[in-house]
């Protein structure tokens, strides 16, 4: 008998519609069955393509006699994350305060007004003799706490909520004020490359996560001069850089044979994936794929984001432009059992290839009689040594990537988060424009399109998710306008490259996003934005995003946002929102300068000054393309101009400096 899941957009929610727990989605209704019963809530947190939820879900939630405790004890309330970011966002941070770590499926124990007092990630249903209590354990503890402890556990929630309400302030705990000062940009790259593993590239130990942001601000920092003169700073990034991104492209996180990234690698080498697929963490990759590419000139690292961008076409790009949130880590209920062969699976596959060949590419591939997966099956890398004959095995990988999906494959969820679809605009319009994609530059504009079509105009307003209904779910977050906000940027800045005037259709977009963001979000108060919004339903505490996780800060996304802005407008509130916002980051820079990297990223930029090269008169578009397709990547302002004074030509200006126009645009070079 399903549960009240059923009548859920979320495909999360659906799969949980079956269980036998007394689901509720979240919202006031469970809320009020919590304090009407006397009951505290139990709120579970994950998402779609989520391995160990499907585990935790197997395991737990549909066995009748765990059920029947959760049901007696407690009001379940099943959350998905990607749907809901500000919920998990808050119970995520009180999760990590209990334990010390997080991760999901999120499950978090709370009294009936939503305020938590206790939590974790995953539990067994039975002693596995791991150190973690068994979930029917843990669940006749609790509701014995709650029934006789009541007091403890109001003590604790209180202590939980004004330990986040405190983490918004965005100050160092000893009031320490370091003032911000640009040396401190640099500072910060060189403490984030003493923490690179220089044997297998990425940063720390086990499991690893893609460094997008960490390495986005590597390479803003590297196109500054400061670099050059900082002790061999530039020599260091240009370790650091190209050897995670190799690491990632040749290992297992990457999908050799169908391409895309997967969410992280469980080893410290790269080599198995947890292999559920993002959407936001491709964006992400492309982006910084690009810009390596525009700096290193390594062919691996072109193709990389070429077949990334296919995967998203091929795959996760619905007909009508918006871009799908995940691919599952499962498929048939097994994890990777999609992605992993045997050698004799891949010579069947390849029987039409000379057998020499086929035994290169097992070799070349990592695919042998032991395996480096489980039960003798391989996972397919590629031997960083031979990238000079990658290519070669091309016609073999989509030959065996035609066999793969004859396979049962993992599950898309199919809903389009606006946020991260944002993420992707971003990168298509980048590297649409710089390799002279116009098709992906484009898929770009249809998916901006798309979601500006279906926001509300009166006021105007972002949703979170949609569904391929047509449904929107929940109004938008700090990171969906934020992201929105670059997106929009990203295509304002190239679109007269495709359209003359489409420039300025895109600039006022962003300008209308902005204006409404600092209505919705900012704090009257203090620095920094909030996540959500007063009208939002989210417990506990109202809560400021200032650290980098899966994806950027909301607080981090705004400083690039409204850098740019001030540099293409010239409007001093830009400016001022930019300087309210700086204060927060001196402490982070010299402390944890990781968690902060996308928002220094952005301060690196705002401090070389973004370029604009103002076009007026005759213009050909095709050889500006090519001229800045040469030059190593800097955030690019394209704008045609109409007004009587400025002189025809091309003019390069950096914040307030414009230099002489020129009648060429391959003089440019020389000026950028």
């Amino acid at each position: 008998m399903a549960n009240r899941l059923a009548s859920e957009s979320s495909l999360y929610l659906q799969q949980h519609a079956g269980n036998p727990v007394n689901w509720y989605p979240w919202g006031p209704e469970a809320m009020e069955a919590a304090k009407s019963e006397n009951k505290p809530l139990l709120v579970s947190i994950g998402y779609s393509a989520c391995h160990w939820c499907h585990v935790m879900a197997h395991e737990s939630f549909e066995d009748s006699y765990i059920a029947g405790l959760m049901n007696d004890h407690f009001i379940n309330v099943k959350v998905d994350r990607e749907e809901r970011p500000d919920v998990d966002q808050v119970y995520m941070e009180a999760v990590q305060m209990i334990s010390q770590h997080g991760g999901w499926p999120l499950h978090v124990f709370c009294l009936p007004d939503g305020r938590p007092f206790f939590g974790g990630t995953y539990f067994p249903p039975i002693d596995r003799g791991q150190g973690i209590i068994p979930w029917p354990q843990l669940l006749l503890r609790v509701a014995d706490h709650f029934q006789n402890h009541r007091q403890e556990l109001e003590e604790n929630a209180d202590s939980i909520v004004k330990n986040m309400t405190h983490a918004n302030q965005a100050i160092a705990e000893d009031g320490a004020d370091l003032g911000w000062q640009p040396v401190l940009l640099i500072q910060a790259a060189i403490s984030i490359c003493e923490t690179h593993d220089d044997t297998f590239g990425g940063f720390g130990g086990a499991p690893k996560f893609p460094p997008a942001m960490a390495l986005d601000f590597l390479l803003a920092i590297r196109s500054t001069q400061a670099s050059e003169q900082a002790n061999g700073l530039d020599r260091r990034i240009d370790s650091v850089v190209p050897k995670t991104l190799i690491s990632m492209a040749t290992g297992g996180l990457y999908d050799q044979i169908g391409h895309g990234f997967a969410r992280y690698s469980v080893d410290e080498r790269w080599e198995i994936p947890h292999f559920e697929k993002m959407l936001y963490d491709n964006g992400l990759l492309i982006s910084v794929y690009l810009k390596a590419y525009q700096r290193y000139r390594l062919p691996l690292f072109r193709q990389i984001v070429e077949e990334t961008i296919n995967w998203l076409n091929r795959e996760m790009r619905s007909p009508d432009g918006p871009f799908f949130a995940s691919q599952d880590a499962d498929s048939e209920g097994v994890e990777g059992k999609y992605y992993v062969w045997t050698p004799d699976q891949v010579r069947e596959a390849l029987a039409a290839f000379p057998e020499d060949q086929v035994s290169t590419f097992l070799d070349i591939h990592a695919i042998t009689d032991k395996g480096n997966f489980e039960d003798g099956l391989s996972h397919p890398q590629f031997d960083p040594d031979r990238l000079e004959h990658r290519e070669t095995y091309t016609d073999l990988r989509h030959a065996l990537y035609k066999v793969r999906r004859e396979r049962v494959r993992p599950g898309t969820d199919r809903k389009h988060p606006v946020g991260w679809n944002s993420l992707v605009i971003s990168a298509l319009a980048e590297a649409g424009f710089y390799w002279n994609r116009t098709d992906w530059f484009d898929h770009a504009r249809q998916a901006a399109d798309w979601i500006w079509a279906r926001s509300q105009d009166k006021p105007f307003e972002l949703t979170s998710v949609y569904y391929e209904q047509g449904i929107a779910k929940s109004e938008g977050f700090l990171t969906d306008y934020a992201y929105h906000l670059e997106a929009l940027l990203a295509l304002a800045s190239k679109a007269d490259w495709r359209e003359v005037g489409l420039g300025d259709h895109y600039l006022k977009r962003a300008i209308q996003v902005a204006g409404r963001m600092i209505e919705k979000f900012k704090d009257p108060h203090m620095a920094g934005y909030y996540f959500s919004s007063e009208t939002a339903d989210t417990p506990a505490a109202r809560k400021k995003d200032w650290f980098d996780n899966a994806v950027p800060a909301g607080n981090s996304s705004i400083l690039h946002g409204f850098s740019q802005l001030y540099a293409i407008t010239g409007d001093p509130k830009y400016r001022q929102e930019v300087a309210t916002l700086q204060p927060a980051y001196p402490v982070y820079a010299a402390r944890i300068p990781s968690g902060v990297s996308y928002g220094l990223s952005a301060l690196t930029q705002d401090v070389m000054g973004m370029a604009t090269i103002k076009v007026k008169g005759p213009a050909n578009l095709d050889a500006l393309q090519d001229a800045l397709s040469q030059k190593r990547w800097r955030k690019t302002f394209i704008q045609f101009a109409t007004n009587a004074d400025q002189p025809e030509g091309y003019q390069l200006c950096v914040g307030t400096q414009c230099l002489e126009p020129v009648a060429d645009p391959m003089q440019l070079l020389e000026l950028i």
